[in-house]
């Protein structure tokens, strides 16, 4: 017994803060890290440990696998990187995680402690640099601590509203030994949402009386569906109450779109061809918006245009500060499964003969707003000559989804283009978009880590010639890791967004929204990647059935229409003007 217990203070004492930080990491939960080595001492303990690292081509990037996997495995992720250039470029992907409330946990190697403030090679304040995108920031300095500040970076990224927490490694620390425990750690702080809760039975009894009484309410679901793992607990609420449901841009698969009360993605997808367009009446007229885990942000409610001025609105969100934010409503601050199961319940309690008596002529109008838009986009979703519509696109893809499938996107266009023409099959099936900030760039490493968290199920990545521009490095990451992923560039040989916005605004547009012809398969073939360009209707079939086969990673680079964009409202005068 003594013999045993001074090994394992022998061993404690040998160990060094390297070595602890990655079994601390380990009992988080964590086995990917993406990194690209740095901090070396880490990810070499990580991996002696069994910790798995991806490593990305640029942090910019593996910042975002990070978010894709947290995104989809329900965990807290882990990105590494060093000092100096380096870190500034986790500041794209973590602004992204912090508008999106995402939990990301990034490691970043500081200089040595006795180096600090004299112009060491790629010393930079990294406090003052993630201050505007992280919600937590710490260096340890101390290596008793490094325990206490790895335990506060989990919670902190996962408790109230998710987001990224930064912890700073000095080089030096990870070298030193540690001394032995003060106490065994047993806390696994690597899932979210950490903590769950739901707002007082008299405010969930205010909001049950409301949604029971009022004369056309109306849901507005958004992505803090999905973060709050509400999914089930939303379908059931539109069922119980006979709700119609509209979800944002984030918020889409947070219910079946076959659901006879689902009306589809709402937000800016209100311009000609969409389904927004029929479908928004039913928002117009509403008496009541129950708005849940959404930021009431501009593309979410198109120029915040959307919510009726004479609505009562109820708000349930996790975040207190976005209640009231844009619009007066009824705080029911709490996760989205928590507050919706407590509401169902109070529902129960409540007569929903108002509800059940409406029901049947809002399926009518939603039905007629789904068949009103089929019929209006049957012309170029349908089109077999020039250049592939995107349109024509989505529905080969609808053909082959699966409730399993997983869509990610880029920002910009195919962000639009998937939200607003696929249709989910369940409450709960998943379409990935950078969302947050929309930053271009992000549709393939957003795939790559959403892949990574869910191997076995399909995952599909549609992304733009501009933003594939991005990141088509890490075409030798999805090659190398042996990720079976499909990738479909749209390549329409201009920036799109850019084009048309400014010509609807200017009746012109600069000279940087046309590029040179770039034959994505030649890139994808130069990193060892499968490609295939497809320039005709009849090819596309058999090249998205190889894709899905699960053989391997395939890159299919569609030539598309440079004419066609999503119904958005703002390109209603240019539909027109075409």
């Amino acid at each position: 017994m003594n013999t045993s217990a001074t090994l394992t203070q022998t061993i404690d004492v040998t160990e060094t803060v390297a070595e602890r930080v990655a079994r601390a990491l380990q009992r988080h939960g964590v086995d990917t890290i993406f990194g690209q080595s740095l901090p070396s001492a880490v990810i070499l303990a990580a991996e002696r440990i069994g910790i798995r690292q991806v490593s990305y081509r640029q942090e910019n990037m593996g910042g975002v696998m990070a978010d894709g996997y947290a995104r989809l495995s329900g965990k807290v992720s882990v990105v590494a990187a060093q000092n100096g250039p380096a870190a500034t470029l986790l500041v794209p992907p973590l602004a992204e995680a912090l508008k999106a409330s995402v939990p990301v946990v990034a490691i970043v190697q500081e200089v040595e402690r006795d180096q600090a403030d004299r112009n060491a090679f790629q010393e930079l304040d990294h406090v003052a640099l993630f201050q505007a995108c992280a919600k937590w920031i710490r260096r340890v300095v101390v290596a008793e601590r490094i325990e206490d500040y790895i335990d506060a970076a989990f919670t902190a990224a996962a408790s109230g509203r998710p987001g990224p927490a930064v912890i700073l490694l000095p080089a030096d620390l990870l070298r030193e030994q540690m001394p032995a425990p003060a106490f065994e750690r047993h806390a696994k702080l690597g899932h979210w949402p950490l903590d769950r809760m739901q707002p007082d039975a008299t405010t969930i009894a205010e909001a049950a009386r409301a949604i029971a009484e009022a004369r056309a309410p109306v849901v507005l679901a958004g992505g803090g569906v999905h973060a709050g793992g509400g999914a089930a607990e939303l379908a059931r609420l539109q069922e119980m109450a006979s709700l119609p449901v509209f979800t944002t841009n984030m918020g889409k698969g947070a219910v079946d779109e076959h659901h006879p009360l689902s009306a589809g993605v709402l937000g800016s997808l209100v311009g000609p061809r969409s389904l927004g367009r029929h479908s928004r009446v039913l928002l117009d007229e509403a008496d009541l918006v129950v708005l849940v885990g959404t930021r009431t942000n501009q593309n979410g409610t198109d120029n915040w245009r959307l919510i009726p001025p004479g609505a009562k609105v109820v708000h349930i969100d996790i975040d207190p500060g976005e209640i009231g934010r844009t619009y007066e409503a009824l705080r029911l601050v709490g996760t989205a499964a928590e507050t919706l199961r407590a509401l169902c319940e109070a529902l129960a309690s409540q007569s929903l003969a108002v509800r059940q008596r409406a029901r049947a002529s809002v399926e009518a109008r939603i039905a007629a707003a789904w068949s009103a838009f089929e019929e209006d986009r049957y012309a170029v979703a349908h089109r077999q000559d020039g250049p592939i519509r995107p349109e024509f696109l989505m529905r080969e893809i609808q053909s082959r989804l699966t409730p399993e499938t997983t869509m990610v996107t880029d920002a910009s266009y195919s962000s639009f283009w998937v939200t607003g023409q696929l249709r989910s099959l369940r409450s709960g099936m998943r379409f990935i978009t950078p969302r947050g900030l929309a930053g271009l760039g992000w549709g393939l490493p957003l795939a790559i880590g959403a892949k990574i968290a869910r191997p076995d199920h399909p995952v599909i990545a549609i992304v733009g010639d501009g933003g594939f521009a991005h990141s088509w490095a890490e075409l030798e990451t999805l090659v190398r890791s042996n990720i079976a992923l499909t990738v479909i560039v749209l390549n329409n040989g201009i920036l799109g967004f850019q084009k048309h916005a400014e010509t609807v605004k200017f009746k012109d547009y600069t000279s940087a929204c046309h590029f040179s012809a770039v034959d994505h398969t030649k890139v994808a073939e130069a990193c060892g990647c499968p490609a295939i360009r497809v320039g005709r209707t009849d090819e596309l079939g058999a090249a998205l059935d190889r894709g899905l086969s699960g053989q391997g990673p395939l890159l299919i680079d569609m030539i598309t229409d440079p004419g066609a964009f999503p119904p958005i409202s703002l390109f209603e005068k240019l539909e027109e003007a075409a």
